[in-house]
């Protein structure tokens, strides 16, 4: 009998069900984005498969009523829990006029949105955690009741805006949580040729705060060390360093050939240890997910994703002098 982690952590099955859905919307727009790329429709994919789990374990555990988020560009998981739409991240694929992020004019992945508390992300790696950690020093100065969470990837955790950021965080004694989703590879250096120290999470001692290593592929032992973090920062006891081991089932990007840096034997081991296919076994053997809930949440999922696709593919493009909106001030309707 599979042990009910969940309930010990005050997850009901309505939970853990929410959660496994979330992560397979995650899944199927990510698959549908990769076969519009292939056809040619899209330009770009950065893609979120593998990490779903330690994605949506961890926003679970966030209040997306209040807290603020500081997503990095895999983490589609993250800003559905958080209320981005499948018809949101798709009008970003396209990059079409209606793109919430920004208008059609950032790449995809780069999510932002003011209505949710998703702090706009930007192309060069890890400047998103230094902004995590300044919203977090507001929270403080305004005695503000939110926490601010930030996730990298582990080679963002070699850049200054690491070091700089989880510093001042830590010195400050700021509620801001930092996620770095381990991935085991910075597009094609894997991480022996990254990080000299075991985990990233060692380094938590030297900013003054606590570091954890979990399986990221695990949605339920993420949800409870990011719940933990999260209570901490609360009651005022200051960041945390979390780090969260996964398996990128797919290359970099779509411009990325990850069989030049990875064997067969390395991806089919990754994809053994899907957290897609090892959290429905879970939610199985518990009798919370049956063959025909499992189909009916699959259904229901795809007819977003279909409507959503179709809905952005056929939404107009911005103008040309869009580009210019929101770059000047603009008075009485043009540019002053």
């Amino acid at each position: 009998m599979t042990n009910n982690r969940h309930e010990e952590l005050g997850l009901t099955n309505e939970d853990v069900l929410k959660m496994f859905e979330t992560m397979l919307m995650a899944r199927r727009i990510d698959e549908r984005m990769w076969l519009l790329n292939r056809a040619g429709k899209i330009p770009f994919v950065i893609s979120c498969q593998g990490q779903e789990a330690a994605q949506v374990g961890a926003a679970f555990a966030l209040d997306n009523t209040k807290d603020y988020i500081a997503p990095y560009y895999r983490d589609m998981g993250v800003v559905l829990h958080f209320g981005m739409t499948p018809k949101d991240l798709m009008l970003s694929a396209f990059a079409k006029a209606e793109d919430p992020n920004s208008g059609g004019r950032q790449m995809p992945g780069h999510f932002g949105q003011k209505k949710n508390r998703i702090l706009t992300g930007s192309s060069p790696v890890t400047t998103q955690l230094p902004h995590a950690v300044g919203v977090a020093l507001a929270a403080k100065i305004e005695k503000k009741d939110f926490i601010t969470f930030v996730t990298l990837g582990e080679g963002s955790s070699n850049q200054g805006d690491f070091h700089e950021g989880l510093n001042f965080a830590g010195v400050h004694q700021l509620p801001c949580i930092t996620m770095v989703e381990n991935n085991k590879y910075a597009i094609s250096v894997p991480f022996e040729r990254q990080v000299a120290s075991k985990n990233v999470a060692d380094r938590a001692s030297s900013y003054g705060m606590p570091g954890v290593t979990v399986d990221g592929k695990d949605p339920i032992e993420v949800y409870k060390v990011v719940k933990e973090a999260a209570d901490r920062a609360r009651n005022g006891e200051g960041p945390s360093l979390i780090e969260a081991v996964t398996y990128r089932l797919t290359a970099h990007s779509s411009d990325d050939d990850d069989r030049q840096y990875r064997t067969a034997e390395d991806i089919a081991e990754g994809k053994a240890l899907d957290p897609i296919i090892t959290f429905a076994k879970y939610l199985r053997d518990l009798d919370i997910l049956s063959t025909d809930l499992e189909k009916e949440i699959n259904d229901r999922i795809m007819k977003e994703v279909n409507e959503a696709t179709d809905y952005a593919e056929a939404a107009p493009y911005a103008a040309p002098e869009d580009a210019l909106k929101h770059v000047y001030a603009e008075k009485d309707g043009g540019n002053a």
